[in-house]
């Protein structure tokens, strides 16, 4: 028997009611999904492997989807042959190509509880399933990954691609601010009512769609469990790397360029999912703030310092110091709201720019105090002296201007 969830035919499972005598859905607490293209060598003997895994490890009803992709061989012949053969096993088949396109119809229709993917490969050992599902139907986290990354993983593959990988992840960290350690790893799982508000807002249909789900929960505020794994490299991998590598970067620019313009719904994401401050207009993470506002305070300070030390022979040290510290101030509130403080859009970016500006006029009245004092009690001192003395007072500035934009951009998240 099958059912068309969505323009996709799907095998259907059924139990009898013993009341009613007619068939009913499964409860599944699990749904794991094997994404395919063309493996119609290896399907079976995947398939068998993980079922008899389900069936001997996991204390949970557990179904095995086979998500069969515009294969060109019998892979969609051997899957509907798995699920005649073997219960809980079921088939879905997409006229499209791409892995993240068979994930998004086959997470979005499931009826469990959790729904879960891994390559068909097996290359991750499946002694870290039960890690990887247990924090989700617990309901403690809500997306979790397999890390080939963390320190206690092991691991056996080429050089190549544990630079590719790193790279990547260091790449994403960079770019935009992801704090998971394995962006690619074929072995993750989420809850299925958290699937099902995020899989609208993810747009890719290929291999990014693994790292576009993983930022948007992140910057949710969605709580993501990391599970060290053991994984072996399948050396019959048919990735296009450098292709991939591509897609990965324009996929970067998008959900980047979707973070800086507010284009993504992520206060609502937050709101829906109970994932506010804990305290009122206290944004969590100030560690991570520090961090970020220090990065943003170093390019600010080699920017003011390039201006004060071209201005400074045609203007004098007062009004270069102005005009730098004015010009750095503008582009500091800007970077600080986006990049520090993950405001984006622009509901009252005037208002955190002028309150930005009041800021400056106190690191203004620092500066141009020190400087004062330096002349009168100096007068003969050198442009690189005056230079030193600035930028100590710019630092003393900076500690107060951490302070205040907290409690502007505090106040921004109150009256959202």
């Amino acid at each position: 028997m099958t059912e068309l969830v969505a323009g996709v035919d799907r095998g259907a499972v059924f139990d009898v009611d013993a009341e009613s005598d007619k068939p009913k859905p499964q409860d599944y607490v699990l749904d794991i999904v094997i994404p395919v293209y063309n493996e119609e060598v290896d399907l079976p003997s995947c398939v068998h492997r993980l079922h008899a895994f389900l069936a001997s490890e996991v204390p949970y009803r557990s179904r095995i989807t086979i998500a069969d992709n515009a294969s060109t061989d019998e892979t969609l012949a051997v899957a509907h042959e798995l699920a005649d053969e073997l219960p809980d096993v079921a088939v879905i088949h997409l006229d499209a190509k791409g892995r993240g396109g068979a994930l998004h119809a086959a997470w979005s229709t499931s009826d469990a509880t959790v729904v879960a993917y891994m390559d068909v490969d097996l290359s991750t050992h499946l002694s870290a399933l039960m890690p990887l599902v247990a924090p989700l139907i617990s309901g403690h986290s809500d997306v979790a990954i397999g890390s080939r990354l963390a320190a206690s993983s092991r691991v056996v593959r080429g050089p190549k691609r544990e630079f590719v990988s790193r790279s990547y992840n260091l790449l994403l960290r960079g770019v935009l601010g992801a704090r998971f350690s394995d962006a690619q790893c074929g072995f993750k799982a989420v809850r299925t009512d958290v699937a099902r508000q995020l899989l609208p807002l993810v747009s890719d249909t290929g291999w990014f769609f693994d790292t576009e789900l993983l930022v948007i929960a992140e910057r949710a505020g969605l709580r993501i469990h990391e599970v060290p794994v053991d994984w072996v490299d399948d050396p019959d991998s048919r990735v296009d790397i450098v292709r991939t590598a591509i897609d990965d970067l324009k996929g970067c620019w998008r959900v980047g360029r979707a973070l800086a313009t507010g284009a993504l719904p992520l206060r609502e994401l937050q709101a829906s999912f109970g994932r506010e401050p804990l305290v009122a207009g206290v944004p969590p993470g100030m560690v991570g703030q520090l961090v970020r506002f220090g990065i943003v305070g170093v390019a600010s300070t080699l920017a003011y310092t390039a201006l004060y030390w071209v201005l400074h022979p045609t203007l004098g040290g007062q009004a270069a110091n102005l005009i730098a510290l004015l010009l750095t101030a503008i582009g500091n509130t800007t970077a600080n709201r986006a990049f520090t403080f993950r405001i984006h859009g622009r509901a009252n970016a005037a208002r955190h720019q002028f309150h930005g500006l009041l800021v400056f006029a106190f690191g203004l009245a620092v500066t141009s105090g020190s400087l004062f004092l330096l002349q009168h009690f100096d007068p003969d001192a050198g442009r690189a002296v005056q230079l030193s003395v600035l930028v100590v007072a710019n630092l003393v500035a900076t500690a107060i201007r951490f302070v205040a934009l907290r409690r502007v951009f505090g106040a921004h998240r109150r009256l959202r």
